[in-house]
């Protein structure tokens, strides 16, 4: 009975109109692709489910999930062409474009797998830690080698995709015939492009910069946001961004003030009257690092660095963990510094002094002091 049904089953199948049995094994195919996406799907997260921030199992499915979606059904349809009824003539045609359909998809799982990688390192790697010297040239490193392996990736997809034509194959044979002079123009046409390849790849591994490194170039300040193929993106401290070539790290000097540690001195310069006293002055430069959180406890110095005529300059050396904040420790230690200079000792504001004299009278010289 069993047997009668089916071979009834088969022999109304086989008499289907051609487009509905078409219609019927796409669906097909595209059914079975999508319930073996979600087989998988389901899988990953019961095995690999992790709870927190981070998870691979949220990554895989957030970054290959719709490269999946048409790569799997593509696949099955690729399995079912021999069940396909097409006339002879249009076969030729519809494989093609199956095989670069397959091509195209397979492609675009590689590329989310770079971004899937790119997630899980950035996990690993943390950059907002304390100390992320590491993170930071790991993140530089990766930046670019995920570049090189996308755009790899886009050149051999289309070099495939162009091999399905049998016209282009013959034309790329008879461009071959002159690879020697064009190999010669598209030198010299790209040297500056390949230069900056060249400095990229030569910045991402020797790293005189990496990602979040705190520069000073072309007169600003500012931390490096990306590091492309060609050129560098530095967020400058007002939120501008400046966009560089990439071998103006190679071919010019530059300040980068987080090369091996995040650390940093800041200095503070105090020009006063020499009557100030500096041991008042000291004991409440130290009384105010104390209480300051954005101080690191390693470096607090106070000195004259300089006289002159009129005002002696009082250098104020302190330490801090980033560039950040050694910039607002200083701010914080300038401002209650001419506070508490304004408060206590007023006189020793600088000011300039004359002498008057009158050989008249024959009285004591007297000192005239006005505020500079």
């Amino acid at each position: 009975m069993h047997k009668a049904m089916i071979d009834k089953l088969l022999n109304a199948l086989d008499h289907l109109p051609d487009y509905l049995w078409n219609l019927m094994l796409i669906a097909g195919a595209i059914l079975v692709g999508l319930i073996i996406k979600w087989l998988l799907a389901i899988t990953i997260k019961f095995l690999y489910a992790k709870k927190g921030e981070y998870s691979l199992t949220r990554s895989i499915i957030k970054h290959l999930g719709k490269p999946v979606n048409y790569f799997l059904p593509l696949l099955a349809l690729n399995l079912a062409e021999p069940l396909i009824r097409i006339k002879p003539k249009y076969f030729p045609a519809y494989d093609k474009f199956v095989d670069i359909s397959l091509i195209i998809a397979f492609a675009a799982i590689l590329v989310s797998i770079t971004n899937v990688v790119q997630d899980y390192i950035y996990h690993v790697y943390d950059s907002s830690a304390e100390n992320n010297l590491r993170a930071r040239k790991i993140r530089t490193q990766l930046q670019f080698v995920r570049r090189l392996v996308i755009t790899t990736i886009i050149i051999l997809t289309v070099c495939a995709v162009l091999l399905n034509f049998d016209h282009l194959r013959k034309i790329g044979a008879t461009l071959l015939t002159g690879v020697g002079v064009g190999g010669i123009i598209i030198g010299f046409a790209a040297q500056k492009s390949l230069g900056n390849f060249l400095a990229g790849f030569q910045i991402a591994f020797t790293q005189p910069i990496r990602i979040d490194d705190v520069l000073v170039l072309e007169g600003e300040w500012g931390r490096v946001e990306e590091i492309s193929l060609t050129y560098v993106v530095v967020n400058i401290w007002d939120q501008r961004r400046l966009i560089v070539p990439i071998n103006y790290f190679i071919e010019k000097p530059f300040q980068n003030w987080t090369r091996s540690t995040s650390e940093l001195l800041g200095t503070v310069f105090l020009y006063m009257d020499y009557t100030i006293p500096l041991e008042p002055l000291r004991a409440e430069f130290y009384r105010l690092l104390d209480g300051a959180p954005l101080w690191d406890k390693r470096v607090r110095v106070l000195q004259i660095t300089n006289a002159s005529e009129k005002t002696m300059e009082i250098r104020f050396l302190m330490s801090a963990h980033n560039s950040s904040q050694a910039f607002d420790l200083r701010c914080y230690i300038r401002e209650n510094l001419i506070v508490y200079i304004q408060q206590n000792y007023p006189g020793s504001l600088p000011q300039n002094r004359v002498t008057l004299d009158n050989p008249f009278t024959g009285q004591v010289p007297a000192v005239v002091t006005e505020r500079s």
